[in-house]
């Protein structure tokens, strides 16, 4: 039997007296694409949260490759091989190709005090990691900013690539792209899984999440509502109990009888 490359066990988060997660399970095997899919305030920004170090599980356990770990901070799931690609990206747009995908850990060459960063050597292999992942970047040396949505997010893929995680998040990477942006990035999705990384990807998209999905997990108001595989559910299962068959059915009667008025 596989041991997972991550897992939550029966995990809770509360925020005073608001429960954001109620006991969440999810186990997520390496070369596996597991996609986290709910609506907005299912509770998925806060498991984000939770797996990259931000916030400390109220209850439950997190687990690398079956061992219990404790994430104090998000450089604590970095260094664990846990890599988390926000939807802001984390990418400065003024700032390099080379010196964003180094950023934090910069290469540097000379002798102490005279210690410098070696720009040749970042643009060397920012260039290869990103050829690695299928794009071609015309020169390292260029902004970030100058660069389209799904290229920026090859960015943030690749550096978590190069850096060797084990675990790649991906909160709502396609969010904000166009078809073929969209495409791009799902592309990236299928190169990490075939790497052997563990993959959870984020989204509230099922569009985008049902091509690349091996399994399923849906939120709905911070619960779980069960761990699909591919082949056991539809697209339109998924759609029901993400947005939850009975309030999806209240709307639809709503709608009917505004335009039955209205006629």
């Amino acid at each position: 039997m596989t041991t997972p490359a991550i897992e939550l066990r029966n995990v809770s988060k509360r925020f005073g007296s608001v429960i954001a997660l109620n006991d969440v399970s999810i186990a997520v095997n390496p070369g596996e694409v597991h996609c986290l899919l709910g609506d907005n305030g299912a509770g998925k920004s806060t498991l984000i949260k939770i797996l990259s170090g931000v916030h400390r599980p109220s209850d439950g356990q997190i687990l690398l490759s079956g061992e219990p770990v404790v994430f104090r901070s998000p450089r604590d799931a970095t260094d664990a091989g846990v890599a988390t690609v926000f939807q802001d990206l984390g990418l400065i747009p003024l700032m390099s190709i080379a010196r964003n995908f180094f950023l934090g850990r910069e290469p540097e060459k000379g002798i102490f005090p005279f210690r410098r960063f070696d720009l040749d050597h970042a643009n060397k292999i920012a260039r290869q990691a990103l050829i690695d992942v299928g794009i071609q970047v015309r020169d390292p040396s260029q902004a970030v900013g100058t660069l389209s949505g799904g290229e920026r997010q090859s960015v943030a893929i690749a550096r978590a690539i190069h850096f060797g995680a084990k675990v790649l998040i991906l909160d709502e990477p396609t969010s904000a792209l166009g078809v073929h942006q969209a495409a791009m990035v799902l592309k990236f999705v299928i190169e990490a899984r075939l790497r052997g990384l563990a993959v959870i990807f984020i989204t509230h998209n099922i569009s985008h999440a049902f091509p690349v999905a091996d399994k399923f997990t849906l939120l709905n108001r911070g619960t779980s509502k069960g761990t699909y595989a591919k082949s056991d559910i539809t697209r339109e299962e998924v759609v029901r109990i993400m947005s939850g068959g009975e309030d999806m059915a209240a709307v639809e009667r709503e709608i009917e009888d505004l335009l039955e008025k209205a006629r």
